[in-house]
């Protein structure tokens, strides 16, 4: 059973060198490296402490306002939007959306890298239960929160990788 499993690695590890493939982060590491000196401006709120944490977790920075680049973050408030409503004027279904303005500047030449907006959405269930009906919001914001971060981690990357 190894000896298949390690064939198909093998196998695998061919078809994506020959399709043209190349990892993101570069064997000498130079762009990971750069990801590390990415100071994360502190963000208003608990739900921006959650985005910065799951950015600096996502880039294992150091955080130090001596970096390269810093990236400057502006979290809005969730809003809920209501999907379904049943006769009684009751909502059942939610959704929360976040949105998220953000800028990476490079800190030695002032130049902007990236200068984007992203959105995230997460849906929930509304129930009676005023403490189900808490957690399953928070669990919906914090959903969002770490789409949000991973979008945001991902447009960096691809931007700091094309700057290679």
């Amino acid at each position: 059973m190894k000896k298949i499993s390690m064939l198909y690695a093998l196998c695998s590890m061919l078809l994506l060198s020959a399709c043209g493939w190349t990892p993101m982060y570069d064997a000498d590491r130079k762009l990971q490296t750069e990801l590390r000196d990415i100071y994360i401006a502190p963000i208003s709120g608990t739900n921006g402490i959650d985005l910065r944490n799951a950015l600096r977790g996502a880039w294992g920075t150091d955080n130090s306002a001596a970096a390269q680049y810093t990236l400057t973050v502006n979290l809005r408030q969730p809003e809920t939007v209501f999907k379904a409503i049943q006769l009684t004027g009751d909502a059942t279904w939610q959704e929360i959306r976040m949105v998220a303005s953000y800028e990476l500047r490079n800190n030695e030449t002032g130049e902007i890298i990236v200068n984007a907006i992203d959105t995230a959405s997460e849906s929930y269930t509304f129930v009676a239960d005023l403490v189900a009906a808490q957690a399953s919001y928070n669990n919906a914001v914090q959903n969002a929160i770490q789409v949000l971060a991973k979008k945001i981690e991902t447009r960096v990357n691809a931007k700091l990788a094309d700057r290679n």
